[in-house]
């Protein structure tokens, strides 16, 4: 990691709720970077792909040639936290209409899963590894159908998966930066990312 400032952590920017993330990943004191070209992906220590419209994102993503930017990214070990729609195009399949995907979590997703923007909720949801239960805000949200090899399961609703994490990806069905808890994002910068507090 470069000592002359914070590490960045990207958010892709094209469409969705980024200022909040980045919002968070400032009071955590890294660099968020606006992601919306593929030469923003220099230097990176981490990519957030955010809620949003997942067919949307992921034209827009390929428009910007940054889907095979950010599997590049990923392939090369970059970590990468899909959330909302970023968690379905983490996906390797969906079961809905054919869209471009990452590709980069062995998942099947189920794209609004929980029913449409009228069917959002929040709930606290059990979290491995977390001491108390987390608020989960849903938004026209998916889930996990299926997961393969390799992927740790981190919080169910009645067996549908919402919350998991691989080698260096960690995907959430909700949209943690719309809460006051940071917790999602200083794992995502813990455990993922490698970045650690500084004295």
């Amino acid at each position: 990691m470069p000592e002359d400032g914070p590490p960045k952590i990207g958010v892709l920017a094209l469409q969705g709720d980024f200022l909040e993330h980045a919002g968070i990943l400032r009071k955590l004191g890294v660099e968020p970077v606006e992601a919306r070209i593929l030469e923003d992906l220099e230097g990176l220590a981490g990519i957030i792909v955010p809620g949003g419209e997942s067919t949307t994102i992921g034209k827009m993503m390929v428009s910007s040639g940054l889907l095979d930017g950010i599997r590049s990214f990923f392939y090369k070990g970059g970590p990468v936290w899909g959330t909302c729609a970023g968690m379905v195009l983490a996906a390797s399949a969906t079961t809905g209409p054919r869209q471009p995907l990452l590709g980069l979590m062995n998942a099947l997703v189920e794209r609004n899963g929980f029913g449409r923007q009228v069917h959002s909720f929040e709930t606290e949801l059990d979290v491995e590894g977390f001491d108390e239960p987390f608020t989960g805000v849903f938004i026209r949200a998916p889930f996990f159908e299926d997961v393969g090899p390799g992927v740790e399961v981190l919080s169910e609703i009645d067996g549908r998966v919402v919350a998991a994490r691989g080698e260096n990806i960690l995907v959430t069905a909700f949209h943690p930066e719309l809460t006051d808890d940071p917790r999602f994002h200083e794992l995502f910068l813990r455990e993922v990312c490698g970045i650690h507090e500084r004295s």
